[in-house]
């Protein structure tokens, strides 16, 4: 019988968080960690920490990158104080995220990765053939979705060094998290998101961001408008929920095998989670 897994989105979705609820369901750390140390990424360490928000206990994923002359491996020590950026709920902006993006031309070349230089980190990465493709597949729809919102070739679309660092370990980490979770199909009716501006480094951009909504627009994924101020769908989080999605309504009965629960970063006055559920669809009765 095939595994269903639903990503909820009632809270939103990142790409820290995805992760933290993957690894909440019961995935394997030890994949998680040989894949975050096999790619090599410098000054990238993380933690994987029990916590709450609003009452509600959660796993926290936080991917943390040190100075460049900090030279620790991935590992769940301590790392430095991560650096938030406002009105981003994870702390550091993933790809896709408009300060980080532009077209090619705006900064020195060696601040930024395109999609090709992205490919070939993760090509290096310990994990499955499956993870890998998926890893791709999520990384290709981000780029899509600001090439459109740039109005440049896929292969323009830079991305900042540090965003593409962040973004590498967490969209690695949950290719190869659901990899092991053995996911066959994923359900995924619809994603809150919050209303109001976000500050970038060219000024306010409405939320939902550009390549947010050109993700949503091109996967059809239903966005649900919240009164909650700030961006709780994030494009790492929606590409990679656009990237397992094989279905778009729930089985007309099912089981809940387990929940996962994986936890945000920023406080929106309210439990800031995504809930990750495996389901097993029964027969109705009679």
């Amino acid at each position: 019988m095939s595994k269903l897994l639903y990503l909820e989105g009632a809270g939103g979705i990142s790409g820290d968080m995805t992760v933290a609820a993957l690894l909440d369901l019961g995935a394997d750390r030890n994949k998680l960690h040989a894949v975050l140390a096999s790619l090599n990424l410098e000054g990238v360490q993380y933690r994987i920490s029990r916590k709450k928000s609003y009452g509600l206990e959660g796993c926290d994923f936080d991917v943390v990158i040190n100075e460049p002359d900090h030279h620790d491996h991935p590992g769940h020590h301590e790392p430095h104080a991560p650096h938030e950026h406002p009105g981003h709920p994870e702390p550091h902006a993933h790809p896709g995220h408009h300060e980080h993006h532009e077209p090619h031309g705006h900064h020195e070349p060696h601040e930024h990765r395109n999609l090709a230089d992205v490919y070939k980190v993760l090509d290096r990465g310990e994990m499955t053939d499956r993870a890998r493709e998926l890893a791709h597949k999520i990384f290709r729809i981000v780029a899509e979705a600001e090439a459109k919102a740039h109005g440049c070739g896929i292969d323009e679309v830079h991305f900042h060094e540090v965003g593409a660092v962040d973004s590498i370990a967490d969209i690695a980490a949950a290719a190869v998290l659901a990899d092991d979770l053995e996911i066959s199909e994923c359900i995924v009716t619809g994603l809150t998101e919050g209303t109001g501006v976000v500050r970038c480094q060219h000024g306010e951009l409405p939320v939902p961001v550009p390549a947010v909504l050109n993700i949503a627009q091109a996967y059809r994924i239903p966005l649900r408008p919240s009164e909650v101020k700030g961006e709780l769908v994030t494009p790492t989080g929606i590409a990679i929920a656009a990237a397992l999605r094989t279905r778009d309504t729930l089985p007309g009965s099912f089981l809940v095998e387990k929940v996962g629960i994986g936890l945000g970063k920023r406080d929106f006055g309210r439990p800031n989670l995504l809930r990750a559920m495996i389901l097993r669809e029964t027969e109705p009765k009679g």
